[in-house]
């Protein structure tokens, strides 16, 4: 019996649709710089929000519809959601979803019972890939819910936590690879901390690390040859999460030597509560060669946590893009909507008005995006701005043959530094505002 009767599969109408549930900008097939959108964008459904979010919040229980629900969360009603999960993802059109080991299914009294009851919840998983063509876009682990991590797991100074975990994330090694997945993604959740005075940092670093060499070690041992990603965030519920943003995120690679194994799973909720912009976030991890896999969905700027609003601002998914683009898009990622409608939009067909308009509002930005780089006004004024390292003393520099002595040099000669020339930002945000259409 289908759980959304009332809605057919969602098909591309272009911008004169008139009904809410049709794509105005999303044609899969349409080609952009060469490749159809459905591959720019490699979109994924987040298992946690879309299946699983209750609307719950801090002053009040949930409040959403899923007559799917059963009245506990046994194995049954597990397999059951599974099913529900495909249908849903079917009619949406999506290629991909992502999910924790405890998104789909429920928890036992031992490690031995949960691993049995998420046995039988992969294999209808497993039919469901095969009869929808639907992929895992990558697995990961819940090391966070339970009260067993309260202190955290892989940082946790509880050996016996970091055992469980370690337990916990091979088995979804194992599941993740029987799914056919493209990656997996290390999410600390609780890996920080709230007090430096019960904390011995030094140590919780060096756990971590352990931590993820083991789980890059097992991969290879059990043949999972998925990309490893690690996601940046900067607090929530610790006061510090030691995976801060990128830049912490790739120093802590660097320095344990995970750097060749593991590349970013970027949040752009998480970007704006670490201080930065998402485009800044993608920029750096790019141009350090660990751009990976987004999370896709926006926060709310007047809060101070954790939103996770589906993406629905044009200019926020055009700064997406143009970094896709420039680096050359995804390999094994791709854009996983981590977002979940908000506690008032209780309805079934919410989750569908959410996703086509977070799909819409991604092909608008790709779009605009690829008219930046065709109309190239943006690319010339960088080079230009930049033309005085292209010649001269400042190729001579870039090219490793000047130090401090011979600069100095070179400025007693001249004298002063040649006259700056203005950034034109008005401009430029000017220019990008004329392109935005």
């Amino acid at each position: 019996m289908a759980a959304f009767p009332e809605v057919q599969k969602i098909r591309y109408e272009g911008s004169r649709a008139k009904s809410p549930l049709a794509f105005q900008q999303y044609n899969a097939d349409e080609l952009v710089e060469g490749k159809a959108m459905k591959d720019h964008f490699r979109f994924s459904v987040a298992y946690w929000h879309t299946f699983r979010g209750a609307g719950s919040d801090p002053f009040g229980p949930g409040t959403m519809l899923r007559p799917w629900e059963g009245p506990v969360d046994s194995v049954e009603n597990a397999t059951n959601r599974a099913r529900v999960a495909f249908e849903f993802m079917e009619k949406l059109g999506v290629p991909f979803y992502c999910f924790h080991d405890r998104d789909v299914a429920p928890e036992g009294a031992m490690l031995a019972e949960t691993n049995k009851n998420l046995d039988a919840v992969v294999k209808v998983l497993k039919e469901e890939q095969q009869r929808t063509g639907i992929k895992l876009l990558w697995g990961t682990a819940n090391l966070f819910s339970n009260p067993r991590y309260m202190h955290g797991a892989a940082t946790s100074p509880n050996a016996d936590a970091f055992a469980f975990a370690a337990a916990q994330v091979k088995k979804m090694l194992e599941v993740t690879k029987e799914l056919g997945g493209a990656g997996y993604t290390f999410w600390g959740g609780r890996e920080g901390y709230q007090n430096l005075w019960n904390t011995d940092m030094k140590r919780e670093f060096d756990h971590l690390a352990r931590f993820m060499h083991m789980a890059v070690d097992y991969a290879r041992e059990i043949g999972f040859t998925g990309q490893f990603y690690f996601e940046p965030k900067p607090k929530e519920p610790t006061k510090h999460q030691y995976d801060f943003d990128v830049a912490a995120c790739v120093n802590f690679l660097r320095a344990y030597g995970l750097d060749k194994n593991v590349k970013m799973n970027i949040e752009a909720n998480h970007a704006t509560l670490a201080g930065h912009s998402m485009q800044h976030e993608l920029e750096y991890a790019a141009m350090q060669g660990f751009l990976g896999s987004v999370d896709a969905n926006y926060g709310d700027l007047m809060l101070g946590w954790d939103t996770d609003q589906f993406p629905t601002d044009i200019y926020l998914t055009t700064q997406i893009m143009l970094v896709l683009l420039k680096y050359g898009g995804f390999t094994t990622g791709g854009l996983n909507f981590d977002a979940k409608v908000r506690r008032e939009s209780f309805e079934p067909v919410d989750l569908f008005h959410a996703h086509v308009g977070g799909m819409d509002a991604f092909a608008r930005g790709l779009k605009i995006a690829a008219a930046i780089r065709a109309d190239g006004r943006l690319a010339e004024f960088l080079k230009n701005r930049y033309a005085s390292w292209d010649s001269g003393v400042g190729a001579e520099i870039e090219g490793g043959k000047h130090g401090f002595k011979s600069l100095e040099a070179y400025m007693l000669k001249k004298g002063d530094a040649a006259a700056n020339q203005s950034g034109r930002q008005e401009m430029l945000e000017n220019l990008i505002n004329s392109l935005v259409q």
